[in-house]
């Protein structure tokens, strides 16, 4: 079990009290080989959703609720990130965690660790939205005593994503494969709050996957969820992504 050492409690509702006080990482990363056919010579997360690129929409959110600092973990067409952000957005500082390697998701956070604060770090998916009140996922996180919290959408057809089963007090029981749901049910809204020592336990410079590798083992371990009246864009597939075109209402 991931457990905090004694006087980590304490740290950990100080900084949780106040979302300016935690970092937050955006994987930004991921080589987009789905998305290729509509957006061939672009890091996905810079492709076109109404007249900017979509990841500024994940910067408005946090800029939003008070976050100061961002990390972009980059990877795949880095370079591009990089000169279009540059090292402000609005009233974020911005930080680049670049991998030599594809590292995965739970990779690419433990390479960003000398960023993350004692307490933890929000973690985004930088190719998908969603509209959660993240002051009230990180009061929940806090009240439950959790070592990682995960949002969660609801969606009327959710074998595209997979389906996230909840026990009592919203704990995560299980989670299930793509290929083996359909109907509607909670899915993961990629995005997360982590406390450090959950990152610390990702192996270092090793290829891992958060949904594969880190979360499944926190299962009865401090694992919740947090249910969000938010829709869930994901641009990563071309339906999706020129659906957002027209329906996408970021505010």
């Amino acid at each position: 079990m991931v457990r905090r050492s004694p006087g980590r409690h304490e740290l950990l509702e100080k900084q949780l009290s106040s979302l300016i006080t935690l970092p937050a990482l955006i994987l930004a990363g991921g080589l987009g080989t789905r998305l290729r056919a509509v957006v061939p010579d672009q890091q996905k997360v810079l492709a076109q959703v109404g007249t900017r690129p979509f990841i500024t929409y994940v910067l408005d959110q946090l800029a939003d609720a008070g976050f100061q600092t961002a990390v972009l973990c980059t990877g795949h067409l880095a370079g591009q990130l990089e000169e279009s952000l540059g090292d402000q957005y609005r009233s974020i500082r911005l930080r680049y965690s670049r991998e030599q390697a594809p590292l995965g998701t739970a990779g690419a956070i433990r390479l960003a660790l000398s960023y993350v604060g004692p307490a933890g770090s929000f973690v985004l998916n930088g190719d998908s939205h969603c509209r959660v009140d993240l002051a009230a996922l990180a009061a929940s996180h806090r009240q439950q005593g959790a070592a990682a919290t995960i949002a969660l959408a609801r969606m009327e057809e959710t074998s595209r994503f997979g389906r996230v089963d909840l026990a009592a007090g919203d704990a995560i029981a299980s989670f299930e494969e793509k290929a083996a749901t359909s109907g509607p049910g909670w899915v993961n809204a990629g995005i997360y709050l982590l406390n450090r020592d959950v990152i610390e336990s990702i192996p270092e410079n090793t290829p891992a996957s958060l949904e594969r590798d880190v979360f499944p083992k926190l299962i009865g371990r401090g694992l919740f969820g947090f249910r969000s009246a938010g829709q869930l864009w994901d641009i990563g597939v071309p339906d999706e992504y020129e659906r957002a075109q027209t329906e996408f209402q970021p505010r």
